[in-house]
């Protein structure tokens, strides 16, 4: 007998012949039953297959390759993240740690009857999107003037959505796709033109994906906008730029000293020694940006400046005397040379007069 004739006729026996229904095997075993399933990266599934009834036939699990996963209560595959849950008559239920995207696809649950009865269960693996990274933004922005944010996000499946906010306002920003090293990167770009009220206003880039809350995720950058002075009339004007600053004082190679007293943008000593030398650094920061410096204190010992001062007043004392008495060298010998010059002429002139007196006297006697 065929199987249906054979179950027919046993039904028959049992008392349980509907007239003109012919019960087959398979509408008395029904079809297994599956559900499909979401899971993100690195979450755990849970597959299960149920037949209405039993007549001890063996369920059977299968993955995307058609490779059987559990038997019944027997592992097929090797697979430490697989791990069986429920075994019945009616029902195998296994379970998927760390799920991977590479598990996303069909799984085949199948019972064992003439003919094999099969359903199929969908797992979709859902990428978790990363925290959004802002860019852009680098110094205070003219009033009037525009700045572009970029928004990035890596490592979403389904494509995340980027959503910029200012405030609690939603903003419209340009969205795209790029690749990059086999990962999908999805990006946003916004444009704003930066008026007085964005000075120090809020943008932030939110990831709306499934695999997260709303909210989960999200960076957000601040703004900081150059205010225009404006003047409606011709007196005097003053101006102030003193923004709002911490100031942090240390010195190098050591501890500030004991007193030394910070006053904000201020250092002060009551009172200096010689261990107080040193390099003092000062870092200042605020809503701009942030400046550093740093300054050399050299402390010295008053007696060892007398002393100093005093050496140097003998040595130019004694450069002084050296040269006076140079100058008065240079006088006598200049002196002398002179007088004994002056007495040399005279005897020349006087032992040239004598002979020509001579010579006329002589003349007159001869006559």
């Amino acid at each position: 007998l065929s199987p249906s004739l054979h179950l027919c006729w046993s039904l028959r026996s049992c008392g349980l012949w509907i007239p003109g229904l012919l019960l087959t095997h398979q509408s008395y075993t029904g079809l297994p039953v599956t559900t499909d399933e979401t899971v993100s990266v690195g979450g755990t599934v849970t597959l299960t297959c149920r037949v209405a009834e039993s007549d001890n036939s063996s369920l059977q699990w299968s993955n995307t390759a058609q490779q059987t996963l559990y038997f019944g209560e027997k592992r097929a595959l090797r697979d430490s993240r697989i791990q069986l849950y429920r075994s019945t008559s009616t029902e195998l239920s296994i379970t998927i740690a760390d799920v991977q995207l590479s598990d996303e696809g069909e799984y085949t649950c199948s019972i064992f009857t003439m003919p094999v009865r099969t359903a199929r269960a969908t797992v979709t693996v859902l990428g978790v999107p990363g925290k959004p990274q802002i860019s852009g933004f680098e110094n205070a922005v003219p009033e009037g003037g525009k700045v572009t944010l970029t928004c990035i996000s890596t490592g979403s499946k389904p494509p995340a959505k980027l959503i910029w906010y200012r405030g609690d306002q939603e903003l419209e920003g340009e969205r795209y796709r790029k690749c990059a090293d086999s990962l999908s990167v999805f990006v946003s770009e916004l444009t704003l033109e930066v008026s007085r009220s964005d000075n120090n206003a809020l943008i932030t880039c939110a990831v709306d994906h499934p695999s997260l809350a709303p909210g989960d995720k999200r960076s957000e950058q601040a703004l900081a906008v150059h205010l225009r002075i404006l003047m409606f009339s011709v007196s005097p004007l003053s101006l102030s730029c003193l923004r709002p600053a911490s100031y942090f004082w240390e010195k190098k190679d050591g501890e500030l000293p004991p007193l030394a007293k910070v006053d904000g943008a201020f250092l002060r000593f009551e009172m200096l020694n010689k261990s107080d030398n040193g390099v003092y650094h000062c870092r200042a920061d605020n809503i701009i940006g942030s400046s550093e410096g740093e300054y050399t204190l050299l402390v010295q010992d008053p007696t060892a400046m007398l002393s100093s001062s005093g050496v140097d007043h003998a040595v130019i004392g004694g450069v002084v005397a050296v040269i006076v008495f140079i100058l008065l060298c240079l006088l006598i010998v200049l002196g002398r040379y002179l007088i004994r010059h002056k007495v040399i002429r005279a005897a020349a002139k006087k032992n040239a007069l004598i002979p020509r007196l001579y010579g006329s006297w002589l003349d007159i006697v001869m006559i």
